[in-house]
Formats: structure tokens, sequence, C-alpha cells
């Protein structure tokens, strides 16, 4: 009963009234009750079990996204396309060259095809680039995180074609295996990437294969050597999308492998804590209160501390702010302690 009491108090699964024959007849009309009620899918905007609901709370943050790499790219394409004659290199269109050089530079992918000549060039190419990094790192990838959601959904539905699957399922296993997925769906949409650059070079820009898969890994990985690059007019528009899209995918999947790896090492974690052998000094580390008694609520503190979840700082700074509210130091809190705590 103690243990018992402890749990409900720990995760709050009080015991089903339903268990005791003087409740059975309630019990009985509470079923009915659920079974006469509309069922939980038939209200799936109010349990949040849409997924095209959830992606709608994101959308106005995406187009705020959008709005601010679109000012960003304007401002800078139109800066430099004033200054497309302080700028050397291959040139096709002004003003195309110049939003090709913003995406070539704010990606750090530098071909140096197009480079600043003139010492007023260089100062402004220094500072788009530090403010493009800025703008990649803190928001672009926010964006990216959006797109790979929504496409991780299209590839559960597509998973689970053959069988019926509701909204709420699919967007259950989504979320208990979110990293792995996105991790998929990142490598996929990687690996189209690559393919539409390698065939794009080789049809328009004329490149042999292996300069053109060459010239793909150069880019998406902003290694940039800049003996390949794009050059004609159709071949920069192409570019200035391209070059945005598959950078960004190829830092997210490594953030994402990168991640999933360590998840795996915090699940080996947690199996290893749950599963060995508890020695006494185990027991005298869980005894928070030094009674000498493990309370399972001392011993799920502890197992937590295990497993990095939370740490002795913060379990010290919660029991102090315990023991605050204890103002009868009873070691229990009660509506009085509360009241008492405010005066």
């Amino acid at each position: 009963m103690a243990y018992d009491n402890t749990r409900e108090s720990l995760i709050g699964n009080p015991a089903d009234a339903s268990n005791h024959p003087k409740d059975k007849s309630n019990a009985v009309q509470r079923r009915r009750h659920r079974h006469n009620s509309p069922s939980v899918d038939s209200f799936p905007e109010q349990n949040g079990t849409e997924p095209h609901l959830l992606e709608s709370t994101k959308e106005p943050t995406f187009r705020k996204i959008v709005i601010v790499v679109a000012a960003y790219l304007g401002v800078g394409s139109f800066s430099f396309f004033l200054l497309r004659n302080q700028i050397s290199g291959k040139k096709t269109n002004g003003l195309l060259d110049a939003l090709y050089f913003c995406v070539v530079t704010m990606t750090t992918v530098g071909y140096g095809d197009l480079v600043p000549s003139s010492s007023l060039a260089k100062l402004l190419a220094s500072t788009y680039v530090f403010a493009g990094m800025a703008l990649g790192g803190l928001i672009l990838s926010k964006a990216a995180d959006y797109v790979l959601e929504k496409q991780e959904m299209l590839l559960v539905r597509a998973m689970h074609m053959n069988e019926k699957v509701g909204p709420a399922e699919i967007l259950k296993e989504v979320e208990v295996h979110k990293i792995r997925y996105k991790c998929l769906t990142s490598l996929i949409l990687l690996g189209v990437l690559t393919v539409l650059g390698t065939v794009f070079l080789l049809v328009v820009e004329k490149f042999t294969f292996v300069d053109a898969f060459y010239c793909v890994c150069a880019t998406i990985t902003t290694l940039g050597y800049g003996d390949e690059s794009f050059s004609t007019t159709s071949g920069r528009i192409f570019a200035v999308f391209w070059i945005l899209a598959s950078t960004i995918c190829v830092a997210q999947f490594f953030f994402y492998l990168t991640e999933m790896y360590t998840e795996s090492r915090q699940r080996s974690l947690v199996k290893w804590v749950l599963t060995r052998n508890v020695t006494c000094s185990d027991l005298e580390a869980a005894d928070l209160d030094q009674d000498k008694v493990v309370s399972a609520a001392e011993f799920v503190v502890y197992k937590l501390q295990e497993m990095g979840k939370i740490s002795q700082e913060d379990v010290t700074a919660i029991l102090e702010r315990f023991q605050n509210l204890d103002v009868d130091q009873s070691g229990t809190l009660t509506t009085s302690d509360i009241v008492q705590s405010r005066n």
C-alpha cells in the first residue's frame, strides 16, 4: 500500500475505482458513458492528433523566416549590384550575379568565380558573410526543421500505406522515433539534391560526370575549391536555390546523425542503470534524508541522477525550496505551509 501511494504521488496514476466492489455500478456507468460518448478520434483538433493542425501553428514562423531571408538576400543583392563594377570574375547578368554572389557568400561556399576587388566591396562581403552565417545557423535551420517535419509525415504515411493507420497513430510514431525519421528524411533529400545537382551540371553546364559530382560534393560540403562552378545564366538561377537547399540539408543531416548517436548512447545508459545490481553503497547514496531507509521517491531521484536526467545541484535546489515551504518542519507540505510561506 505504501508503494502504491508513493507511485500515485509520483506519476499521478490513481487506482481505478472500478476495482472496488462498491464502485462497480459506477464503473459500468462510466464505461457506458464513454462508449456512447463521441470518441477521441471524432475530435482530433481538440486532442492535438491532426498533423496538419500542428503544422499550421508553425507556418507563421516559417513565413517570417522566408521574409527575413528574402530581405537579407534582397538588400545584399541590391548592394552588390551597385558595386558590380568592383566585383571581378565570370559574369552573366548584373542582378543575377549579385544574387548568386550573395548565396555563395552566405553559405560560405566561396567558389572564387566572383570576388570583390575593391576595399568597399571586400568590407561589405566580410560583413555579409558573418550575417549570413548567423542567419543560416539561427534561422534557416528552423526552416529546415519545418520542411523535414512535413516530409517525415509523408515518409511515415508511405511506410504504412497498406495498413489502416490513422493520423493519431502516425503522429505518435513520428514522435517516438522523431530523430531517426528526421535523419532518414534529410538523408533522402540530400540524395535527391545530389542527383539533381549532378544531372543539372551534366546537361546544362556540360560537365563530365566526374566533374559534375565533384562540383556537387565541393558545394554541399561548402568546400568550394572554385575550379568548377556554375557559369551560365540558367546555371546560376538554379544555383541560387539549389545551393541554399543542399548546404542546409547536409548540415541538418549531420546534426540529426549526431543527435541520433547521442540518443542511442542515452538509451543504453538508461538500460544499464535499470538492469544493474543495486549495492549497499547505492542505498546510502539514494538515502537523501539520511534515515537509513530509501523510499520509492528517493530511489526514483537517485536513478534519474544516474541516468544524467537531473544533477545533484538540481536535487539540492529542489530540497532547499521544499524546506523553505515546509514552515512547520513536518517533512510534508500542507495548505497552511503554503499560506504561511507567502506571509
